[in-house]
């Protein structure tokens, strides 16, 4: 029953990452705004459902599976990111393709641990 927990998880976040980035690409075509935008919510996202269950938060295994495995695994976007920013680098953009890594990285560490403060306060 997990891997069909985890499986329509997928789907979910596989359908909504292609919504959502398609929709915020249209914003900046230069700049790939929809990954960065998808990387930084599922970032926030597991950071808040995994430190709720370290703090104590009763989530169920196949739930905390649905969401993290499932839902996140199909929304978050890190081989998007890494192509997006291959493309930028063969383009000769510098600027872009550094602020596409920076941004990426400490965006989604900062909502990680953004997830992890908002867990802590609601798990108390």
């Amino acid at each position: 029953m997990t891997i069909i927990y985890i499986g329509i998880g997928g789907f979910i976040g596989a359908i909504s990452r292609y919504l959502l980035s398609r929709w915020l690409n249209n914003f900046l075509p230069s700049f790939p705004l929809g990954t960065l935008t998808v990387n930084v919510i599922g970032s926030f996202i597991l950071g808040f459902v995994m430190y709720s269950v370290t703090a104590g938060r009763n989530i169920s295994p196949e739930l905390r599976d649905f969401i993290t495995i499932g839902i996140l695994g199909g929304f978050t976007t890190m081989s998007s990111f890494a192509y997006e920013s291959f493309r930028i680098a063969e383009l000769n953009q510098v600027i872009l393709f550094t602020l596409n890594i920076v941004l990426n990285v400490v965006l989604c560490i900062m909502a990680v641990y953004a997830g992890r403060e908002l867990a802590l306060i609601v798990t108390k």
